[in-house]
């Protein structure tokens, strides 16, 4: 099996983009990669138009952006990455917990939400989790996200598939949430068929983001 990046043993590193317009805060980030073993500091930019920029060129696996840059913001790349049709995995670094923001944040493709008061060594697992495929909110953004919902009548998943998803968005594979469960594999595609379904999503990380987006999951 070819190892992602970031895995243990002899995987490759993951390549990392991070994009603040606060110089400090990119050098802050910079050292903290600078003792990581399997993440390795790519691009950096401190407007939105270079971060796009750099993406194209230097292909990271994984970007950080912040949410407001001048130029272009977070949300906006990531809206310009869907258009371009490319599934960048993108971590929004913000230090505005405003729910709606995050709704938007999340309905546009974001993977993992990182407060900046947080401490760095939050936002090195959340680039590890989203490399693998998983899905990483902030546990205080969390919490904004699973506020007071509009009166919408929201999909009825099964426990299990909640608990399926929930692993899911921790960036594991079906083997490894099958392990967990003590179920087979099979029966992990199953409930996550059904979920999907009932969450009107094409892919798996899509139902994962909506059932984030609508507090089914936590």
């Amino acid at each position: 099996m070819t190892s992602l990046p970031g895995d243990d043993g002899d995987g490759p590193a993951i390549r990392l983009l991070v994009a603040d317009d606060h110089p400090a805060i990119l050098d802050a980030v910079a050292q903290f990669v600078a003792g990581e073993a399997d993440i390795e500091l790519v691009a950096r930019a401190e407007d939105g138009e270079h971060a796009l920029r750099l993406i194209e060129s230097r292909q990271p696996d994984v970007a950080i952006l912040d949410i407001r840059m001048p130029k272009l913001g977070g949300i906006d790349i990531l809206k310009r990455l869907g258009e371009a049709k490319n599934a960048l995995p993108v971590i929004l670094f913000t230090g505005y917990p405003e729910r709606g923001l995050l709704l938007e944040s999340l309905d546009v493709g974001a993977r993992g939400f990182v407060l900046k008061e947080s401490p760095l060594v939050d936002l090195m697992r959340a680039t590890r989790i989203v490399a693998r495929g998983g899905t990483y909110i902030d546990p205080v953004l969390a919490g904004v996200l699973a506020g007071p919902l509009a009166a919408e009548r929201l999909p009825s998943l099964t426990k299990r598939e909640r608990e399926v998803l929930r692993l899911l968005s921790d960036g594991m594979r079906n083997e490894q949430v099958a392990g967990v469960l003590l179920i087979s594999p099979l029966t992990v595609r199953s409930h996550v068929k059904n979920a999907m379904k009932k969450l009107e999503a094409d892919t798996r990380t899509q139902a994962v983001a909506s059932a984030l987006r609508q507090s089914l999951i936590t």
